[in-house]
C-alpha cells in the first residue's frame, strides 16, 4: 500500500469503527473476557492502521516464511479490520483465495467493506464459533493467526487442532505472537498477556504439530507450524507447558 494512502485508510477504519461504538459495551463486558485475554474492541480497530506497522510487523517476511505465494488458499484468523487480510489477498492473487475469519460480526462487516472498497474478489468472509473456526477442512495451505493466540478463550490446544484440519497435509500455520516485555505497540498487561514462545512450542507439540521455522520480528516471534512426523514423540514436556516457559532464542 502506498503511504499516501495510509492516513486516508486509518481515518476510514477509523470511521467505521466509531459506528461500531454503540455495541462496545456488549464486546466489553465480562461474558467477553476469558483467562487467556480479551477480544479486541471494535471500536478500536482504527489503533490498527499505523503508518508504521508494516514497518515492525514485516508482513512479506511473514507470508514468505508461511509459503504463501499466488494461488494460494490462506486464511486470517482473528482478521479484525482486514490489515493482513488485504495483504495476503494481493499476494495471493485472482488465482488465490483468503478467509477473512473473526468471531465477531462487527469486524468482518469492516472487512466486507473495505475489500469491496479496494476491489478484491478473492476474500471470503467467515464467522467463526469459540469451539470451531468453520474452515473448509484440508483445503488450506496455510493459517495465519496475529496477535489472536492471547484471546483464545478455553482449550488452545483444541484451538490448534482445529485449525490444523483445514490445512492441507503440507500445509503450514503460522502463530505471530508479541514478545514478553518486547516494548513497542504490543499489549499492556492490563490489555491482555502476551504468551511466551515455549508455552506455544508445548500446545502445539500436544495437538500434534512440530515447529518448522522460527522468525525473529521486531516486536513478535513467529512460529511456523506443521503436522508432526510419525515417529516424533507427542507429550510436551511439563516444565514448557508452565506460564513464562521458553525456549532459547526468540520469546
Amino acid at each position: 500500500m502506498a503511504l499516501s494512502r495510509v492516513p486516508a485508510l486509518a481515518l476510514a477504519v477509523a470511521a467505521m469503527a466509531a459506528a461500531l461504538s454503540s455495541l462496545s459495551a456488549e464486546q466489553t463486558a465480562p461474558s467477553q473476557a476469558n483467562e487467556h485475554g480479551r477480544l479486541f474492541p471494535p471500536e478500536n480497530l482504527g489503533l490498527l492502521e499505523g503508518p508504521d506497522r508494516a514497518i515492525w510487523q514485516k508482513p512479506d517476511q511473514i507470508m514468505d516464511a508461511l509459503g504463501v505465494a499466488d494461488g494460494s488458499k490462506v486464511a486470517d484468523i482473528g482478521a479484525g479490520a482486514g490489515w493482513f487480510t488485504i495483504r495476503l489477498a494481493r499476494r495471493v492473487g485472482p488465482n488465490g483465495v483468503v478467509y477473512a475469519q473473526d468471531i465477531q460480526q462487527e469486524m468482518l462487516d469492516v472487512i466486507r467493506r473495505r475489500v469491496a472498497r479496494e476491489g478484491l474478489r478473492n476474500v471470503h468472509t467467515t464467522l467463526g464459533a469459540e469451539s470451531a473456526a468453520n474452515l473448509p477442512a484440508g483445503q488450506l495451505d496455510a493459517v495465519l493467526v496475529v496477535d489472536t493466540y492471547p484471546e483464545v478463550r478455553g482449550d488452545r490446544v483444541a484451538f490448534l487442532k482445529d485449525l490444523t484440519g483445514a490445512l492441507k497435509p503440507d500445509g503450514r500455520l503460522g502463530i505471530v505472537n508479541y514478545k514478553l516485555g518486547g516494548g513497542g505497540p504490543g499489549p499492556s498487561p492490563s490489555e491482555g498477556p502476551s504468551i511466551a514462545r515455549g508455552i506455544v512450542e508445548a500446545e502445539a507439540l500436544s495437538a500434534g504439530l512440530r515447529v518448522k521455522a522460527a522468525e525473529n520480528l521486531p516486536y513478535q516471534y513467529l512460529l511456523v507450524l506443521t503436522r508432526q512426523l510419525p515417529a516424533q514423540v507427542t507429550r510436551a514436556p511439563a516444565t514448557a507447558r508452565r506460564q513464562g516457559a521458553r525456549s532459547p532464542g526468540v520469546q
